[in-house]
């Protein structure tokens, strides 16, 4: 079990915009960054993170918390597996403590199916380079390939041996379980003795964006016809193949940083290109490209570069994916390589500088790429040269963004020699029947929005605080629940001031020389929290919402335990249950940012007031409301009892009316009673 001491050193060290940065395109926003939600589709930024604040908030999903929360819910880590990764990623020396038999019994079912990946990856490397047959033949092939020593460590490449069981035993000897290393794909089960699926292949490990080891692809070296030359890992619990892309993980950083993707078929091909000092490229992995895989890289760069072999092959492959590249609304060109010629071939023989100049030079715009290339085949034929403008037209009714769409309408017609009105007339065509089924996905989509949002009713706050309430203008005041709102302040005011100190007001009643009792006021010094602690102590309350009372104990509790409180190092042992709601409580502001609300002429309140003012206002407030609701419930028993001798109640509810008067005069300003 990792030490609490190397936790603490991780979460003192991590920078929640370094951790994120890694995964998601983030651009600097004020004092915050923003971008692209990797938790779900969209195309405007609903994604915030605070380094002020160590935090991040996905205002799409809901989500958020600190950089050992995002790794959680990103890449499915574990708690030890994030705090792991960060120790990894900041060189951060991890000290364990012994794990119990109970500990080591909480391991699930993707978690050992992780760690049998791992494994079969290291041991295929070890084999690769340790053994005489994976040297002689596996090391060999990857040497021909060109490729280094250093290469072949960046991407654990390995050798499966050619003996029928080699990983299996090796890996029951080390005791994994088969059960794990048959539903992972290494190991096929058969009756009388189980075998390993990729027996003398060369291996190449297909990792995740934070680089778990997924699954395999492995590439047959002999000429056996009956055997696949690629045979790939079957679809399990952790890899999906559809979603994922080879090379990811060695590209994030370069991606981001290029602000480009290149696209291409194969593993050798990454591999290759990175070799040559291109390290912004990823496959697909000899799969058809799908729209998870493009969304993959939408969260590093909005533009991929399809790099494609010079046969007919290679261009049918582009073409298909353009589109949905398109629908995506990324941007995308295209470069074709000499015929006979692949991305591998034609990296091994060009220097990085020939390279980097014959990429710049011949990726086209996917306009001039269709044009270029399909026109060959019209020549002075009419019907295929309509055709092809047709079939031009169709990607650019792909486009989501219209002034887009405009501006390659306008280049579709000078590079064809047609009439703009034409091309426009003929998009509008083919995006008819688009827009009716698009008006009718809307409509399913916003009823089933209402459904979710009426998971609460309108007289609870979180039905206007629901990730996805548009923030329409209507007035939600004598629909909120004002106690929850007022509770919820006060879990902010904890948050953000509760080591501060500040001059409040204390009320109490003293006894002059002559034994009259009057009310005096006294200023005295207090920390925020123990103002806040005291004052509904006075009152005997406890916070209605039971969450917010579970995390106002935690709060306390924190500060009576420690002498200085910081609230990274509060956030750092926050409790999981707790996370989701404190950080929405953080990232108020932020949200409020993010939807450029102002820009609608919707105007939130700034906090401007002092802290010692926020803070009495909150505490009166929270009273009024107590007894507003004392008064209303006063007046219904008067109601409900006409007959009975009610001057006592009468009496109360004078009392009390006085109290909010008072009240009134504290805050400033006139407050009127609650009503339900």
């Amino acid at each position: 079990m990792i030490s609490q001491n190397t936790i603490d050193t991780v979460f003192e060290t991590a920078r929640v915009e370094e951790v994120i940065g890694d995964f998601v395109n983030l651009k600097r926003a004020g004092s915050n960054f923003k971008g692209l939600s990797p938790f779900s589709d969209e195309r405007s930024p609903s994604f915030m993170v605070s380094p002020a604040k160590g935090i991040w908030k996905d205002f799409s999903t809901g989500k958020g918390g600190n950089s050992v929360k995002f790794l959680m819910e990103h890449s499915q880590f574990t708690y030890p597996e994030a705090i792991r990764y960060l120790a990894k990623k900041y060189n951060i020396e991890i000290e364990e403590t012994e794990q119990t038999d109970a500990e080591k019994a909480i391991t699930d079912v993707r978690e050992s199916m992780y760690l049998v990946s791992e494994f079969a990856a290291k041991y295929f490397n070890d084999v690769l380079l340790n053994s005489e047959e994976g040297k002689a033949i596996g090391l060999s092939y990857f040497k021909e390939r060109g490729f280094t020593n250093e290469t072949i460590k960046k991407f654990s490449l390995g050798y499966s041996p050619e003996t029928w069981d080699a990983l299996t035993k090796e890996a029951l000897g080390k005791g994994y379980k088969l059960e794990f290393l048959e539903s992972t794909g290494l190991t096929i089960p058969r009756e009388d003795r189980p075998f390993d699926r990729f027996k003398g292949r060369v291996m190449f490990p297909i990792q995740s964006m934070s680089g778990r080891i997924l699954g395999f692809g492995g590439r047959i070296l002999t000429n056996d016809k009956k055997a696949a030359k690629y045979l790939n890992s079957p679809e399990s619990d952790i890899y999906h193949k559809s979603k994922v892309l080879y090379g990811i993980f060695q590209a994030k950083q370069s991606i981001a940083k290029q602000n480009n993707c290149y696209l291409v078929e194969g593993y050798t091909d990454v591999i290759q290109f990175h070799q040559s000092g291109i390290e912004n490229v990823v496959a697909s992995s000899g799969t058809a490209l799908t729209p998870d895989q493009i969304r993959l890289i939408n969260r590093l760069t909005r533009n991929i570069t399809v790099l494609f072999d010079g046969d007919a092959a290679g261009l049918r492959a582009a073409i298909r994916g353009i589109d949905l590249i398109l629908e995506e609304g990324m941007n995308v060109r295209v470069c074709a390589f000499p015929d006979g010629e692949d991305p591998d071939s034609f990296a091994r023989k060009n220097s990085y500088e020939d390279l980097v100049a014959y990429l710049e030079q011949n990726s086209k715009d996917f306009i001039q790429f269709k044009a270029s290339i399909l026109m060959g085949e019209a020549k002075n034929d009419p019907i295929k040269k309509a055709d092809l403008i047709r079939d031009m037209v169709t990607s650019i009714s792909k486009i989501p963004d219209r002034i887009q769409r405009e501006v390659y309408v306008q280049e579709c017609a000078r590079i064809m020699d047609i009439s703009e009105q034409v091309l426009v007339s003929t998009l509008a065509q083919l995006t008819q029947k688009e827009i009716a089924e698009a008006g009718k996905k809307q409509k399913q989509e916003q009823k089933a929005f209402e459904v979710h949002r009426n998971n609460y009713s309108p007289d609870d706050p979180r039905y206007y605080d629901d990730p996805t309430y548009p923030g329409d203008t209507q007035q939600p005041s004598e629909k909120t629940d004002i106690l929850y709102g007022l509770e919820r302040k006060i879990i902010e005011i904890l948050l953000l001031y509760g080591s501060v100190t500040e001059n409040f007001e204390d009320v109490f009643l003293k006894a002059d020389e002559e034994g009259n009792v009057k009310e005096v006021t006294e200023k005295r010094q207090y920390r925020v929290y123990e103002k806040v602690y005291l004052s509904l102590q006075e009152d005997e309350v406890e916070l209605s919402n039971q969450l917010f009372q579970s995390i106002f104990n935690d709060i306390i509790d924190f500060y009576n335990q420690n002498e200085t409180f910081s609230l990274d190092k509060y956030l750092m042992h926050l409790q999981p249950e707790f996370a989701q709601e404190v950080t929405n409580i953080l990232m108020e502001d932020e949200r409020l940012t993010i939807h450029n609300w102002e820009g609608q002429n919707i105007f939130p309140k700034h906090k401007n007031a002092t802290i010692e003012q926020n803070v009495s206002d909150t505490i009166f407030s929270m009273r009024w409301y107590l007894i507003s609701k004392i008064i209303h419930e006063l007046k219904n028993t008067l109601l409900n009892d006409p007959q009975e001798d009610n001057s006592e109640i009468l009496s109360m509810v004078v009392d009390y009316s006085k109290l909010l008067n008072n009240f009134s005069k504290k805050l400033g300003r006139v407050i009127v009673p609650y009503h339900s």
